[in-house]
Parts: structure tokens; sequence; C-alpha cells
């Protein structure tokens, strides 16, 4: 596995946790009623999994020409 294919795959594994951590503190809030810590660790993972979103995409445009794929 190419070091670029282990990148991806640390990028996409990051955004999906990112993605379920947002959920899951979305979830808390709505649970705790009162949870204003829980909605903050909510929107800024779902911030994070979106910026990684913009790195990968950025990152696969800039080695689009390099191999090991």
């Amino acid at each position: 596995m190419s070091l670029k294919a282990v990148h991806i795959l640390f990028i996409t594994a990051s955004v999906l946790l990112g993605l379920s951590m947002g959920v899951w503190g979305l979830r808390e809030h709505t649970a705790a009623g009162n949870g204003g810590g829980y909605l903050a660790l909510g929107v800024c993972a779902f911030v994070m999994a979106a910026g990684l979103l913009a790195y990968g995409a950025w990152f696969l445009r800039k080695t689009r020409g390099i191999g090991g794929e």
C-alpha cells in the first residue's frame, strides 16, 4: 500500500469519525436538554469533518499525477 493510499485512508477514517462524533454530540444535546457543551462538540466535529473533506479533495487534486493506485 502506497503512502498516498494510506493518507487517503486516514483522511477518510477521520472524516467518518468526525461525522459520527458530530451526530453523537447533537444526540446528546437533545437528550440532555441543556447540554451546551454537547452542542458545541457536535458543531465543531461537523466543521472538522468539512475541513477534512476539503483537505482530502485538495490532496487528491494535488497528487493526481502521482502513481500508487
